[in-house]
């Protein structure tokens, strides 16, 4: 029996991309082992985002090469598009595999067995012509608790900054019985809470032609209807798709999380203008008093770019005022990060990084604050906790997990069981900042 390591790198959707793999080795006889122990295939499932996502995505490979001289080496998704030629040159592989060929890895796999391995092995499509949603999927996950769902691949807003809609190709969504399906088998196996999540999540169904229609509320429905799950939490959306028609149609979902994830990347409108956003900071200012009129305290986090090419001090200072006003639970900040092949790589007034880094520091110091008083408007409040895991805090032992705003909480251990939705009152925040 060989034994297979895989390795993660980036968004959700590479963990669920993963995740199938993984699936589809065990299927075909492999045995999974953990990625840091010798094994006879590795697959590393590649990032390319950011030139540290690329700069991890060759330390995964250049590792896996020094555990074990004589296994076969896969570099699987983005950075495969994106660096091809490069990935070529680089002993440490020995088969690259393209998104939307990773359904076909046992095949790739066997035939290299076959082929007595050889030179590099290059399986890539033309990614940016596909129109095929590729058929993965999973009947089971290592946590047990929440699984994400992949409903939707590619991406047809290029952003300025941005190489994805380069590495994953155009909208692309999947069909709504397969989604229906996968949550039903999730269910089946204890699984409570789904996280919906694509790689631009918000254009699910505009793709689907005539007599196919369909959206993102209409798959949300569908899968609100099946029993056993108890949450329904979405991954990252666009501003423009919360509309009081939207937002209306979740209220009468209880099962929808009030955690929603609305990528900003700037609230200054000129650098929102060179980043090819298709907002104002008022109009995305709008879209959280929407969200805020509908539900009590909901959960908004997002994304912030520092340093974006031509973004002057008085940009930046409007980027940080426009953050604190919102307030959000908690952000994600990047410094940018030239992707080669996009427009803003050409743009002139590229940003020194100690400004980068000064600025990012700053706004990830106002993250923290806004964070932990988003946590502490909790105390005294009932709450229900998803339980998860053991964990010890101040010695002692506990359970804990997530409320539906995806606050981090834990009761004792005694008498709770992992799985399970609890109710508690907090009356501290112990220092990781989770609920007690």
């Amino acid at each position: 029996m060989r034994k297979a390591a895989l390795h993660n790198l980036g968004c959700k959707v590479n963990a669920y991309e993963g995740e199938a793999m993984g699936q589809l080795l065990e299927e075909a006889g492999y045995e999974i082992v953990p990625f840091r122990e010798k094994a006879d295939v590795y697959i590393i499932n590649t990032c390319s985002v950011t030139n540290i996502a690329d700069r991890k995505s060759r330390q995964m490979l250049h590792r896996a090469r020094k555990q074990n001289p004589e296994a076969v080496v896969v570099a699987a998704g983005c950075y495969v598009q994106a660096a091809a030629e490069e990935l070529k040159k680089d002993l440490a592989v020995d088969v690259l595999i393209g998104n939307n060929k990773k359904k076909d890895l046992v095949r790739i796999l066997e035939e290299y067995f076959q082929e007595n391995r050889g030179p590099i092995k290059d399986h890539r499509i033309e990614i940016g012509a596909t129109k095929e949603y590729e058929k993965l999927h999973i009947d089971r996950t290592a946590g047990h608790t929440r699984a994400f769902i992949k409903v939707q691949d590619g991406c047809s807003q290029f952003c300025s900054y941005c190489i994805i809609p380069y590495t994953r190709g155009r909208v692309r969504s999947r069909d709504l019985k397969e989604v229906e399906q996968e949550a039903e088998r999730l269910a089946s196996s204890g699984c409570q809470e789904l996280v919906l999540t694509g790689i631009h999540l918000s254009s699910y169904g505009m793709d689907f032609g005539p007599g196919k229609e369909a959206d993102l509320l209409e798959l949300i429905r569908r899968v609100h209807q099946i029993p056993g799950i108890e949450r329904i939490r979405l991954g990252s959306l666009e501003p423009g798709i919360i509309t009081e028609r939207f937002v209306s149609g979740l209220t009468g979902l209880p099962k929808v999380c009030p955690h929603f994830h609305l990528s900003l990347q700037s609230g200054c409108d000129e650098t929102l203008k060179r980043m090819n956003r298709h907002y104002t900071a008022e109009e995305y200012a709008e879209k959280c008093r929407i969200l805020r009129n509908a539900y009590q305290n909901p959960a908004i986090t997002t994304d912030v770019i520092a340093g974006f090419p031509g973004e002057t001090k008085e940009e930046f200072e409007k980027t940080r005022s426009f953050v604190e006003q919102i307030h959000f639970y908690e952000m994600h900040v990047f410094k940018y990060s030239v992707r080669s092949g996009t427009r803003a790589a050409r743009m002139p007034d590229q940003i020194p990084e100690e400004i980068k880094n000064r600025r990012s520091e700053e706004l990830l110091r106002l993250e923290k604050e806004m964070s932990a008083k988003y946590r502490r408007g909790f105390l005294g409040k009932e709450l229900y906790v998803l339980l998860e895991e053991e964990t010890e805090i101040n010695k002692k032992l506990y359970l804990t997990g997530h409320t539906k705003e995806y606050i981090r909480a834990a009761v004792p251990a005694e008498n709770h069981r992992p799985n399970t939705i609890v109710k508690m009152v907090p009356k501290e925040i112990s220092a990781g900042d989770i609920l007690l």
